[in-house]
């Protein structure tokens, strides 16, 4: 994996457990010589991610639609800072420039990318993998939810395993560069949907 998109929240948690996590994120891409695409803000764990990915020499490119632009929340020390004008081009972006996707806590936005995600990844739209780091059992609820779409069969069996978890990040990445995508929907015969 040369470049990971890594979705997260602008906010800042009262807690510093999601902060801390966010640098972490950051630092340890870096370290490892993956490059970070994110939103492209400075605010919450998004900056952190940018500033300890950047502190410790990574690439850091973000992709931010051009209203937060004007909200002047765009972080201005990336070393690619890519102006789109919709948030579904944002998302495509991020496709394109990352090798897979690695979610940690965040809000509505951060949901949204991480299903059309999975969701892509089912289609077939890509072959990449789709991680989340369940931080401090942030993601338990969200986890559940997965698992009981698979178990009622809006899942199938054979995405079931699109969503790696994890809860550490280290075997999280291990998990995303073992990656082996399973058979999409559009490559599907109608007897198997």
């Amino acid at each position: 994996m040369k470049r990971v998109a890594v979705y997260c929240g602008s906010a800042t948690p009262s807690d510093p457990v999601y902060i801390e996590a966010a640098r972490t994120v950051g630092r340890s891409l870096a370290e490892q010589g993956i490059g970070v695409v994110y939103g492209g803000g400075k605010l919450g764990l998004m900056g952190a991610v940018a500033d300890s990915a950047l502190e410790a020499g990574g690439e850091v490119i973000g992709v931010i639609p051009t209203a937060l632009v004007n909200a002047e929340v765009a972080h201005r020390g990336l070393s690619e800072l890519h102006v789109v004008d919709t948030m579904h081009e944002r998302k495509a972006r991020f496709t394109e420039l990352s090798d897979g996707f690695l979610t940690i806590p965040g809000g509505t936005g951060t949901m949204d990318e991480l299903w059309e995600a999975m969701s892509w990844a089912q289609l077939g739209y890509h072959a990449k993998p789709v991680a989340l780091l369940n931080v401090a059992g942030f993601y338990d609820g969200l986890l559940e939810f997965v698992a009981k779409m698979g178990s009622v069969g809006f899942l199938r069996p054979q995405h079931q395993g699109i969503l790696l978890a994890g809860d550490d990040l280290a075997p999280l990445l291990d998990k995303m560069r073992d990656f082996e995508p399973t058979t999409p929907i559009i490559h599907m015969k109608r007897d198997d949907l």
